[in-house]
């Protein structure tokens, strides 16, 4: 997939669209895409001066729009004109700091579907080195709705 083909699934544009290329997809189980890091990225002109190095959270959103996509292109996916929203972050750990001129390969994989929750596991790489790891849910909500509520270990998981 290339650039027209992921803005037509994420509602996401720069300089929050995270995925430049999406380079593997196996509907329903599996995804690798490509975010190229260049040093005119907006949050390196506060991330920092004289040393800039990419947020962990922009990294980790990288890999959820990446899932996203899984999700929009798999079997019964979401539909045109609904979104994946995130609603969880787990298992987070970062390796490696990711610096201007560093090509960032996410790698998503679907571990199940509950309704409209998708549970995955997601790596974030350089030249084959992991710099993060998660998992991740994202729930289908129409373009307009507010995130969906759900009970996560006896509180809300939105809280």
């Amino acid at each position: 997939m290339d650039c027209a083909d992921i803005a037509s699934v994420l509602p996401h544009r720069y300089p929050f669209l995270l995925v430049d290329r999406v380079v593997e997809l196996e509907a329903g189980r599996r995804a690798v895409g490509i975010k190229n890091v260049t040093a005119n990225e907006p949050f390196f002109l506060g991330h920092f001066p004289g040393r800039p190095v990419m947020p962990g959270v922009l990294i980790c959103e990288a890999v959820v729009q990446l899932g996203g996509i899984l999700a929009c292109r798999s079997p019964d996916g979401i539909k045109p004109g609904r979104i994946a929203m995130l609603t969880a972050l787990e298992r987070v750990r970062f390796r490696r700091q990711v610096v201007p001129g560093d090509q960032l390969r996410s790698e998503v994989e679907l571990l199940r579907r509950r309704g409209a929750f998708w549970k995955m596991r997601g790596t974030a790489k350089v030249e084959g080195r992991v710099v993060a790891e998660l998992e991740f849910t994202v729930a289908e909500v129409g373009s307009g709705e507010p995130e969906p509520q759900r009970l996560d270990r006896g509180r809300c998981a939105g809280a």
